[in-house]
C-alpha cells in the first residue's frame, strides 16, 4: 500500500480529495487534524493533533514511508518548517502544497501566469483579516522549496483560483442560491469590466490525485484555472440557467455597493484572470465547464436542504 499524509482534509476542497482517493486501489490514507470535524470514513486513519504540536506528532504519527504529503492547511512558512522537522530524513517522496493563485501581485500583463511576479508584503488594503494571507501562502512556498532542497525530497505547488463546489463553506456561490430561493433582489455593480476565473473542487481534488508520485510535476508550481472567464452578470447568468428560476436584478455603482455593504465575493473592479493552461499541459486533463460544475453544485446545494 501507498501511504498518503494528509494535513486538513476534513473541510471543503481536502474533504473532497480524501473522498475521490479512496475511490483508488493501493492508497492508505493518514489525516492528521485538529479533529473537530471527523470524517469517519472506511480506510482512513484520522488523527488528532495540531500540526504545529510537535511532540504530539511524533508520538501520534505512525514510522512509516510517505509516498507524499499533502497539505491544505499550512497559512505561513512555520507550518510547514515545524511539520517536516517532526519527519524522519528520507520519509516522504514528495510535498503537495495547496497555495494559492491570491499571491501574485496585480498587473495588467493577463493571464497571470506562474512565473508572473510575486507579492513582496503584506496588503493591509484587504483588512486585518486577511492583510498577511496571501504574502504569507508565498512565504510558504518559499520554505516549502528551502526544506525539500534540503531534505532532497520534491514539492510540487498548486495554486487554484477562486474554487466552488461541493462543500464550500466561503459564502461564495451559497449566498447567489439563498438570493434566488428567497425571491431576493440581487444587486451587482454597473461596472461590468472586472472578470474572474474558476476552478471547481472536484477537478482540484482530481489534479492532486493525478500528481501524486508524478515525476512531470516535482519541483514546480501551477496554477489551476478553468478557462472561462465569468464577470458578475454571465454568473448569475448561468445560476438563472442551472436553476430555472426567476432572477431579479439590480445595479448599482461600485461606491454604492461598499457603502450599504452588500456582500459580493469578488472583486467589484478587478480583474482575476489566471492561466491553467501548464498543469493541462503536463497531465493531459481537462477541466470542468463552468456551467457543469455549477450545475453539479447547485445539485448539491439543494441535497443540503436548498428550497427547490
Amino acid at each position: 500500500m501507498k501511504n498518503i499524509f494528509v494535513i486538513g482534509g476534513s473541510y471543503f476542497v481536502g474533504r473532497v480529495f480524501v473522498e475521490e482517493l479512496v475511490k483508488e486501489a493501493g492508497y492508505s490514507i493518514y489525516i492528521v487534524n485538529r479533529g473537530n470535524a471527523p470524517l469517519n470514513m472506511e480506510g482512513v486513519h484520522e488523527i488528532a493533533c495540531d500540526r504545529n504540536d510537535g511532540d504530539g506528532l511524533r508520538h501520534k504519527l505512525p514510522s512509516l514511508d510517505w509516498l507524499a504529503i499533502v497539505d491544505f492547511c499550512a497559512y505561513e512558512p512555520r507550518d510547514i518548517k515545524n511539520l517536516i522537522s517532526v519527519l524522519p530524513e528520507g520519509s516522504f517522496k514528495q510535498y503537495i502544497y495547496i497555495s494559492t493563485t491570491s499571491i501574485y501581485k496585480d498587473t495588467l500583463q493577463l493571464p497571470v501566469m506562474e512565473d508572473s511576479p510575486k507579492l513582496t508584503g503584506p496588503q493591509p488594503e484587504l483588512g486585518p483579516q486577511m492583510a498577511d494571507y496571501a504574502f504569507n501562502k508565498w512565504l510558504g512556498e518559499l520554505e516549502l522549496m528551502k526544506q525539500c532542497r534540503q531534505r532532497k525530497s520534491p514539492y510540487t505547488c498548486l495554486r487554484p483560483a477562486i474554487i466552488y463546489g461541493k462543500y464550500n463553506y466561503a459564502p461564495r456561490e451559497s449566498w447567489f442560491f439563498d438570493m434566488i430561493h428567497q425571491d431576493k433582489t440581487i444587486v451587482l455593480p454597473d461596472n461590468e469590466l472586472a472578470l474572474f476565473q474558476f476552478v471547481s473542487v472536484w477537478d482540484v481534488a482530481k489534479i492532486i490525485i493525478a500528481c501524486l508520485d508524478n515525476e512531470k510535476v516535482f519541483d514546480k508550481a501551477f496554477n489551476l484555472s478553468a478557462e472561462d472567464l465569468v464577470s458578475y452578470r454571465r454568473f448569475v447568468e448561468v445560476l438563472k440557467e442551472i436553476t430555472g428560476k426567476r432572477v431579479s436584478i439590480r445595479t448599482e455603482s461600485i461606491e454604492t455597493i461598499d457603502q450599504q455593504r452588500i456582500p459580493l465575493p469578488f472583486p467589484l473592479d478587478k480583474h482575476l484572470i489566471y492561466s491553467g493552461a501548464l498543469i493541462q499541459q503536463v497531465l493531459g486533463f481537462q477541466y470542468i465547464p463552468f456551467k457543469e460544475g455549477m450545475r453539479q453544485t447547485y445539485e448539491y446545494y439543494k441535497e443540503q436542504g436548498g428550497q427547490t
